[in-house]
């Protein structure tokens, strides 16, 4: 879903009469109450830390005016903010730019998704919160949505439950912004995450696995097995096929024990015993030479 890095700065930048650039004291500055990233690497800010020690903070914050105080949001950088919190720096280079939520949040995704830094699940989510924003509907309704669009599209929806290409157009305008994401391929690959159980998307937000062991461990189950593959996984950084074969043993051990040779032949004894062969003579005598065949059995089943 990247984009290409110059296409995003252009995007960013493109309105030169709307924004400002400047330093600003960092204690005008704070995060929006609802990020992107659930977690940031420390060491991704520790890199950070280090290049700024040596040359300070080199690519501006972009920050957007907060109506009614003196504060300003960041909109792009929110690592650098970190780092220069840390370096306890008193003012730091920024572009000031009068956003709405709506395209304050559109920058956000599409600056991150350009340096990959956002988890697929973080992707999702982004998605999902940008295109409930545009159409003006709530982040649950957005996948059913998506949903019908695609059956619309396939032919599989009623004359009278269509859904206007007004809409349509928004869904397909927001994707394509986002580096041409294509609508099957989100709902397929995408969508799924947020279905995941609760403690694999806990666990996920946290940054402690990724997506491909997270699916892998999602069809556990029994919740108290899944959460001891989760603990392990995040603890000892287990490998995708380490997490396969856990899981492998799991399901061999909850596998019924099969009955051994002997015990299935008693089993059929007692039964032809209730039953009515005996009375008479000729199933009587099948039965004895099946059981003395079956006893042959068993005896090379079970050697003294």
């Amino acid at each position: 879903m990247a984009r290409d890095r110059r296409m995003v700065e252009d995007f960013i930048f493109r309105d030169d009469i709307n924004q400002t650039k400047a330093t600003m004291p960092l204690s005008l500055i704070v995060l929006p109450k609802e990020e992107l990233r659930y977690y940031i690497d420390p060491e991704e800010v520790d890199k950070i830390v280090a290049s700024a020690r040596k040359n300070g903070i080199l690519e501006p914050l972009l920050v957007r005016p907060i109506p009614g105080s003196d504060k300003h949001e960041v909109v792009a950088g929110a690592k650098r903010y970190r780092a220069s919190q840390i370096l306890e720096l008193a003012e730091v280079p920024v572009v000031i730019r009068s956003l709405s939520d709506e395209d304050a949040l559109e920058i956000a995704l599409i600056e991150n998704f350009a340096r990959s830094a956002l988890t697929d699940l973080e992707e999702t989510d982004g998605v999902v919160r940008l295109l409930a924003v545009k159409l003006k509907i709530v982040p649950p309704e957005v996948p059913p949505l998506l949903h019908h669009i695609q059956n619309q599209e396939r032919g599989r929806t009623a004359a009278n439950n269509v859904i206007g290409n007004d809409v349509i157009a928004i869904v397909q305008e927001v994707l394509t912004s986002l580096g041409n994401i294509k609508l099957d391929s989100f709902i397929s690959n995408r969508l799924p995450l947020l279905n995941l159980p609760s403690d694999i998307l806990e666990v996920l937000r946290q940054g402690k696995l990724e997506t491909s062991k997270a699916k892998v461990i999602a069809r556990v189950q029994d919740e108290s097995i899944r959460k001891e593959l989760l603990d392990d996984a995040s603890a000892y950084n287990l490998s995708l096929s380490e997490i396969k074969r856990k899981i492998k043993e799991i399901e061999q051990q909850s596998q019924p024990e099969t009955p051994s040779l002997k015990n299935q032949a008693d089993e059929t004894f007692r039964r032809l015993k209730k039953s009515n062969v005996w009375d008479d003579p000729k199933k009587k005598a099948k039965v004895e030479k099946l059981l003395a065949q079956l006893k042959a059995l068993v005896e090379d089943d079970n050697p003294k």
